[in-house]
């Protein structure tokens, strides 16, 4: 049985056009996928670059390509910061970003396991987010982070996402029939262009 979160839809596939990368939580130290995070998140704006024209921007889209090449770094960024940070070390499921090109709009998921205990206080987020005005939440968070900053967590990376990228978000969360202490969450971003 899934939870679902949001503005997340399951027949967002209906691009042709996709990248897919996998990560092993065993394979490298956090550390190390940590400082690869950045490249990770530039490789696929840098990759999203090969589907404009020329001229730098998207038929019938008035926003720069250099706009959308720096919201996508910065959200692939956010995104894996979080799957890496929040990944069950003990689960050998893959950490997965894919990133969907549509003609109006780009997908970002992110896909990783999280312990079973830590689900429902990011849950109790998400209805907090879901519930509240995005910016003054935003100002709150900031306001609690400087105040409880060893013990918080923010999740000031979503609330910038939508208040300086206007993107929807949306969250799946699965059982994994191999190990009940461990769920899968799916995270989608939508960024219309």
């Amino acid at each position: 049985m899934s939870q679902i979160f949001g503005d997340f839809t399951e027949d967002s596939n209906t691009s042709q056009e996709y990248i897919i990368v996998g990560f092993s939580p065993s394979a490298t130290p956090i550390e190390q996928r940590w400082r690869n995070n950045g490249l990770s998140a530039d490789f696929l704006a840098d990759y999203l670059m090969a589907f404009f024209p020329d001229n730098g921007s998207f038929p019938h889209i008035n926003t720069p390509s250099k706009e959308i090449k720096s919201a996508v770094s910065y959200i692939a960024n956010e995104l894996l910061e979080n799957a890496m940070k929040f990944n069950c070390n003990r689960s050998p499921e893959p950490i997965v970003i894919q990133l969907q090109v549509l003609s109006d709009r780009l997908i970002f998921t992110t896909t990783n396991s999280i312990e079973s205990q830590k689900v429902s206080p990011f849950q109790e987020f998400l209805e907090e987010l879901m519930s509240s005005d995005p910016h003054d939440l935003y100002v709150s968070m900031l306001e609690r982070s400087a105040l409880e900053s060893d013990r918080f967590e923010s999740h000031i990376g979503y609330l910038t996402m939508i208040t300086d990228y206007g993107v929807k978000l949306g969250w799946k969360f699965e059982n994994l029939s191999a190990d009940p202490e461990v769920k899968m969450v799916t995270t989608m971003v939508k960024l219309c262009l």
